[in-house]
């Protein structure tokens, strides 16, 4: 579903007992998303938890990471 900002919202995901998520088969569409491909897991205690190709994430990674130790992110 296609939310404002360009969000867009694919489901929910059940974890499973060893702790995996299945990424919904339209988000995998979108990014891109292959079986071997590596995924990055992003969080913090008060926001939760977002996942990003890490293709993407190498992208952002020197503003983000700047961001985090700033204690930004």
């Amino acid at each position: 579903m296609e939310l404002e900002n360009n969000k867009i919202f694919f489901g929910i995901a059940k974890v499973g007992t060893k702790g995996q998520i299945v990424i919904p088969m339209s988000a995998r569409k979108q990014y891109d998303i292959r079986p071997g491909d590596n995924v990055l897991l992003l969080g913090d205690k008060a926001n939760g938890l977002w996942i990003a190709t890490a293709d993407a994430f190498d992208k952002l990674a020197p503003g983000a990471l700047a961001e985090i130790v700033k204690g930004r992110i």
